[in-house]
């Protein structure tokens, strides 16, 4: 694989890094974090920039999107003695800038030659449960000469919600207590300030620090009046730069004040050679009391260092849950970063990093169930209890709540408490189970029971419950006024029989308020989603498999369900609907089926049997794919050649968008992926529809994958907001890493194996071109047309590459609980020896699979001819040539740590 990079190069034999060019670019961050989303978050940048919160509620600094990280907010300043002044997180002409970073931690180490200093600060969160961020400044005299300096600290102290940033910024610096201490400031306002109603507040702020073995700051200037001044500014502080002596301030002077973490260090004489330590714990607690303890558990370099080792450890263990191990080190080393991504996606949500300012937290309901895709891969045990919480947020009419809180079954009907459903989310958590029944072999799942999520809104957003209050709580009843609970299985035929019926004019699944492209929200009337129904048709079809094998495993012939479900399964119907006659279909939607379960359930339940509910599911998967063959294929004449893929969408003038309009070609990505990944396409098909993808959305420059192509427009109100963007951002024309991986998935899937390893090595290339992404490790949201990675970490794709590169490159994954060994790899990804191995999890087992290719050959020349499990022939039914299954009682006896060898 090409690496361009020239941003940063990894330490040897690891994952951590060093950048000589960091400095390069302000914008550039990195996450630091606890352990979970009620923990710290900030973000940090080369010039210790960025912030530092635990919710939209509580941040310790103010608020940082990607444009403040021009400025500065953790900085130290030296006053060095006939000199004069230097600072940590300032530009200095003649300093030697780098940056060095590993999973979790960050270093900035600047060398100031003509001062003779050498400064280093390392900042990391503690794995240990303490919302603080620990800081250490290290000063080395690299010159010949004793220098006598005086350290301050300038860290801005926040202390309030993420909407104070804007609103009754200055009203809410006045509900400020500031307390000067030995160990540095702390502030406590007292009280949360919201005009629906005031709040006493329960949250404390500070900024602590000591120096080399324990020794408290000289003072402090704990407001920025008194550190900054009226004539100064935060790079030019009138208390450094006037060498001002600190006090303690009168209670007027005080209180009511923008606080400040300057924390005064006596003068230090530093000979040649030597270092100076100074710590600095930045955190949020719930009272003096307890920011005092946490301040005891850190307060000495011992106490420092032991937490620092604990979280390089925790996170190495993160990182190293699945390692790759191909002829490319630098592209193992980025592989393990994206493995790391997920983890961060749950802590974070899709908030709380720089480029995300649009988050207040909570995480978005197609990002649970995306995230948990990859914690299966991990530890599918630990998953259960979630997988089944989640449904909770379904509602009896198929649609969901869109925002999970961090609490078990705690839910949001949506972020900003707009009225919206996406057409989208009923698929993402049958194949979430789906991936978890095949890694586990739990059936049982499916017949768990939850309750169904009740809010005023009612038939899809058509209409309110204007009956419904908070009091009456956000779970559905029944007639009788008890809560309903309907299997996990109910709740997932909710979700697909609703939207099978649930068409548009086309007899097409209605767009409604948009679906995974958040950006075509502007079609509710008469959009429609092909690209979607699509992959509901072949849910529909997977289901029915699944539950086949149910049946068999499990002995079971019936299954219950909610009678009123029975409405919209037509082997259960004295009146079956004609599918082709989109009138039919929603009226038995919206006159039959929703009048009977809103708002509320009859609660009565009648038994079906297996057989009868698949063959009515693989009927209806059956026709979905027929009628899209039939009428949704675009074909072109584009300079002597034809191109043909299946039209995606119609926009609220019922206008097919896809095709040639005007003399230009418009493509959707999304539209080719899941007729492709769904096995709507056939083989042909998919070679055809390789083919325009090439030619429409691969750009010649960048190698990279286009969201869509230029559709000519400024804007398109008939579709939504995307195509106001200017083209290749966002959601109009980028390179959006989530659909680009998802199509490298479907292309693996289907058998094309060296088309998928194509699309995946224009994402890696693109963002280890790094004179052009301006990315450390990692895949972003997506890359703009100029190269440069946006919305870096906080993104869907993390956790569908790493799916792809297990199930489907590697080829290790579960067939309902046995272990299935399908390597899809080409030549290049095998070393020198011919080999490539993988350490992963399953069946809760520490596997690592080496595949031996000892002459190289190409995927769909080589042939699984023996397998070993810790050395010792295993038996194994023969997939294919290149697949096996093993049967999951030879894992169950195997040791906790164990090694599979398939020679080719």
């Amino acid at each position: 694989m090409n690496d361009n990079n020239d941003l940063y190069k990894y330490l040897d034999q690891q994952i951590a890094f060093r950048s000589e060019k960091a400095a390069d670019s302000r914008l550039l961050y990195f996450p630091l974090c606890g352990i979970d989303s009620a923990h710290l978050k900030s973000s940090i940048t080369p010039f210790l920039s960025g912030d530092i919160k635990i919710d939209k509620e509580r941040f310790l600094t103010k608020p940082s999107s990607r444009e403040d990280l021009r400025q500065n907010l953790r900085n130290i300043f030296f006053n060095i003695k006939n000199q004069g002044i230097i600072s940590l997180a300032d530009d200095n002409d003649d300093d030697v800038f780098h940056v060095e970073a590993g999973p979790l931690w960050h270093k900035v180490i600047r060398t100031f030659s003509l001062s003779g200093l050498e400064i280093e600060a390392l900042n990391f969160v503690p794995v240990t449960g303490e919302n603080v961020e620990l800081m250490r400044v290290q000063c080395l005299n690299i010159s010949d000469k004793t220098i006598f300096f005086t350290p301050t600290s300038s860290i801005p102290i926040f202390g309030r919600a993420l909407v104070n940033k804007h609103d009754h910024e200055h009203v809410t610096a006045l509900l400020h207590r500031i307390k000067q201490l030995k160990q540095g400031v702390l502030v406590e306002p007292v009280m949360s300030f919201n005009e629906e109603g005031h709040l006493p507040n329960k949250t404390v702020y500070y900024v602590f620090g000591f120096q080399g073995m324990g020794e408290n700051p000289v003072g402090t200037f704990p407001t920025v009046e008194s550190f900054v001044s009226d004539g100064g500014t935060y790079a030019k502080p009138q208390a450094v730069f006037q060498n001002k002596q600190p006090g303690f301030l009168s209670d007027s002077a005080l209180q009511g004040k923008e606080a400040m973490g300057a924390l005064r260090f006596k003068e230090y004489k530093l000979n040649p050679g030597d270092t100076v330590d100074y710590y600095f714990m930045l955190g949020i607690e719930d009272d003096n009391a307890k920011a005092m303890k946490v301040y005891q558990r850190f307060d000495s370099p011992e106490k420092f260092q032991a937490a620092f080792d604990k979280n390089k450890e925790y996170w190495q263990a993160k990182s190293s849950a699945i390692t790759f191990s191909t002829r490319d080190d630098n592209y193992n080393a980025w592989l393990q970063w994206v493995s790391l991504q997920p983890v961060l996606r749950r802590i974070y949500g899709c908030s709380f990093l720089p480029d995300h300012d649009y988050g207040k937290g909570g995480k978005g309901w197609r990002d649970i169930w995306q995230d948990l895709l990859s914690l299966i891969l991990i530890e599918p045990e630990n998953v259960r209890g979630s997988l089944i919480n989640n449904f909770a947020g379904v509602r009896i009419d198929g649609s969901n709540a869109t925002i999970i809180g961090s609490a078990p079954g705690e839910f949001v009907a949506d972020r900003n408490a707009i009225a919206r459903v996406w057409m989208d989310h009923g698929v993402w958590p049958l194949m979430t189970v789906l991936l978890y029944i095949h890694q586990t072999g739990d059936f049982q799942l499916l017949l768990e029971e939850n309750v169904y999520f009740k809010d005023h809104q009612l038939s899809r957003n058509f209409e309110k419950d204007i009956a419904w209050s908070p009091q009456y709580g956000q779970q559905l009843k029944d007639k009788e006024g008890q809560v309903y609970k309907g299997s996990i299985l109910e709740h997932i035929l909710v979700q697909h029989l609703v939207q099978f019926f649930n068409v548009g004019e086309h007899n097409i699944i209605r767009l409604e308020n948009a679906d995974w492209n958040d950006g075509y929200d502007m079609a509710f009337e008469r959009g429609e989603s092909v690209a979607f129904m699509s992959f509901y048709g072949g849910n529909l079809i997977a289901l029915a498999e699944c539950l086949e094998a149910l049946e068999e495993k499990m002995k079971l012939s019936t299954l219950e369900i909610a009678e009123e479900l029975l409405l919209l399964l037509d082997v259960a119907s004295n009146q079956p609907v004609d599918y082709s006659n989109a009138v039919d279909k929603r009226s038995r939607l919206f006159e039959n089926y929703l009048k009977k379960v809103q708002p509320v359930v009859s609660g009565k339940k009648c038994g079906i049997k297996i057989v009868d509910l698949v063959k009515d599911l693989r009927q209806k998967g059956e026709w979905i794919f027929s009628y899209i063959k039939t009428n949704e294929k675009i074909n072109v004449q584009d300079q002597g050649q034809e191109y043909t893929w299946y039209n995606g969408y119609y926009d609220n003038q019922g206008k097919k968008v896809e095709g040639e309009d005007r003399g230009h070609i418009r493509m959707i990505l999304a539209s080719s992926v899941f007729p492709i990944m769904s096995g709507l396409a056939n083989l042909d098909e998919v070679r055809q529809i390789i083919k325009a993808v090439d030619e429409y959305l691969q750009d010649e420059q960048l190698g990279g994958y286009r969201l869509n192509t230029n559709f000519q427009l400024n804007h398109y109100l008939d579709m939504g907001r995307a195509f106001g963007f200017a083209y290749g951002t966002k959601e109009n024309g980028a390179f959006f890493s989530h659909m680009a991986v998802m199509y490298a998935y479907a292309l693996y899937k289907r058998g094309f194996v060296r088309e998928g390893s194509k699309v995946i090595r224009s994402i890696y290339n693109m963002c280890v071109d790094t004179a052009k992404s301006k990315i450390y490790p990692g895949i972003p949201e997506y890359i703009d047309s100029e190269g440069r990675g946006m919305y870096h970490y906080l993104t869907g794709s993390a956790s569908w590459l790493v799916l792809t590169e297990l199930t489907q490159k590697f080829g290790v994954s579960g067939q309902y609980g046995n272990l299935l060994l399908a390597p899809k790899l080409v030549k290049e990804d095998f070393n020198e020896q011919g080999e490539v191995k993988i350490e992963c999890y399953f069946a809760q087992k520490r596997l690592t699979v080496i595949y031996i290719n000892s002459s190289l050959l190409d995927f769909g020349e080589y042939k699984i001819k023996d397998v070993f499990f810790n050395e010792q022939t295993v038996a194994f039914e023969p997939y294919s040539n290149y697949a096996v299954l093993i049967k999951k009682e030879i894992l169950q006896s195997a040791p906790r740590e164990s090694v599979i060898k398939v020679h080719f």
